[in-house]
């Protein structure tokens, strides 16, 4: 297995680098830490992830570090990839949407945590502000009932279409846990992925004005085109219920509101040797921050075209001559870190 972090090769880069740059007026050592030092993002194959994995990957590169190309792979392997080295981080894990991935990989023992990325992260079902009003429909277990679910029938079988999660995503188990302990599988199918093409689907459904049932979450672009409260609404659930869970005030929020998704944080995970053996690295993610309005926002972009990968590092560029205090400060900080 390659490891991504070479501290021998590394160093002997450094000295060479060291010596080339003697007297000729460039940055010394203590403000490049991670010269010779090789590190390789994991993400998985969701476009709208980019824009968070490079603003941490250019930070990176600022302190020293080559940067490999992404490996792009689904949320479990992506995990499994951190842990054993072929990957050292993971911007975007969701705490605790993502924990089973993070046992599976080895928790703890091979794994390490960065600060808060987003906090705030909200996951559920919506329905459009129409059928919600003329129906009364606000919880998900109203579709219990034929007659409401076959309201949101897009394929003609009678049972209510809902737009849901890519296969190898956490929240795919969840949502087919919750139809099973809500007694809606019989009137109810959860379409898998890709998730773009479903939400394509949703929204020209809804410029036409028929109704929509799908699950989405925040920071993303969905929020923007179909907006919570003025096109559509979230549905609560019965009660809290996730795979393997007894506590059924788990996925409640703070008021009560129970949307069937506890309010997740996204860290930045990463390769516990490699944290170990680089601090100012470890300092950079527990220190970087991004508010979800901000992805929320580049996701749009991406949505009405800015999607190139030039495009993406123009709104990373924009981003952090908009943020140049909080950025240097990042920068400053880790160095300090550094052995």
């Amino acid at each position: 297995m390659k490891h991504v972090y070479r501290p021998l090769l590394g160093s002997l880069i450094a000295l060479v680098l060291c010596v080339g740059m003697s007297g000729t007026g460039a940055r010394q050592a203590p403000d490049v830490p991670g010269v010779g030092v090789v590190v390789r993002p994991a993400q998985s194959q969701l476009d709208e992830e980019s824009f968070q994995t490079r603003l941490v990957t250019r930070a990176l590169a600022s302190l020293g570090y080559a940067i490999e190309p992404t490996m792009r792979t689904p949320y479990a392997e992506a995990h499994q990839a951190v842990a054993s080295g072929e990957a050292t981080f993971l911007a975007d894990h969701w705490d605790p949407l993502h924990a089973p991935f993070f046992d599976a990989a080895g928790g703890v023992t091979r794994l390490s945590m960065g600060g808060t990325l987003t906090d705030q992260a909200v996951q559920g079902y919506l329905i459009d502000r129409k059928s919600a009003e003329a129906l009364g429909i606000r919880d998900l277990g109203q579709l219990r009932e034929a007659r409401l679910a076959r309201l949101f029938d897009a394929d003609g079988d009678g049972k209510a279409d809902l737009a849901g999660c890519n296969p190898g995503w956490g929240c795919r188990q969840i949502i087919d846990h919750q139809l099973a302990a809500f007694d809606l599988t019989d009137t109810v199918t959860h379409h898998h992925g890709p998730y773009e093409a479903l939400i394509e689907q949703v929204i020209e459904r809804h410029r036409k004005g028929r109704p929509v049932l799908f699950y989405t979450w925040t920071p993303y672009w969905v929020s923007s085109v179909l907006v919570p409260g003025r096109d559509v609404i979230w549905l609560t659930v019965p009660f809290s219920s996730r795979p393997g869970d007894t506590d059924r005030s788990r996925t409640a929020l703070p008021d009560g509101t129970d949307y069937g998704f506890a309010l997740n944080t996204i860290r930045i995970l990463v390769n516990r040797r490699f944290a170990e053996a680089h601090p100012d690295a470890m300092t950079l993610f527990r220190l970087v921050r991004l508010p979800a309005r901000d992805i929320s926002a580049q996701n749009l972009r991406m949505h009405h075209g800015e999607s190139s990968e030039a495009d993406v590092e123009r709104h990373v560029s924009e981003w952090i001559a908009q943020h140049r205090v909080t950025w240097e400060g990042w920068l400053q900080q880790a160095r300090a870190a550094a052995p």
